[in-house]
């Protein structure tokens, strides 16, 4: 947000993109290793119901970047299929409690 007040002066926009669980690489391997019940359980307690790709969050950055997002900024888009909104008012607020 501070950023997007000071390049707002330049015409530019500033945002930040946080993705929750994407399928990359690192994340087949989350998902195959020792830790992946814990992964396939948030999976399967948040909104989407499933893991974003890599091509979602490119189409939210192309978007932001078009002039169809020149009005954003300032802002962190979460593109997480609702977990963080699970985590904090959903099905997932069990994790605040085990960890």
């Amino acid at each position: 947000m501070f950023e997007a007040t000071r390049w707002g002066h330049r015409e530019a926009t500033i945002n930040s993109i946080s993705p929750g669980i994407i399928i990359t690489p690192l994340a087949n391997d989350e998902l195959h290793g020792p830790r992946k019940d814990g992964y396939l359980r948030m999976i399967e307690a948040m909104p989407a119901r499933r893991a974003g790709t890599p091509d979602e969050v490119g189409d939210l950055a192309e978007f932001l970047m078009s002039s169809r997002g020149r009005f954003i900024s300032g802002a962190d888009l979460l593109i997480d299929g609702g977990c963080t909104a699970s985590y904090w008012y959903g099905d997932l607020q069990y994790l605040k409690v085990t960890h």
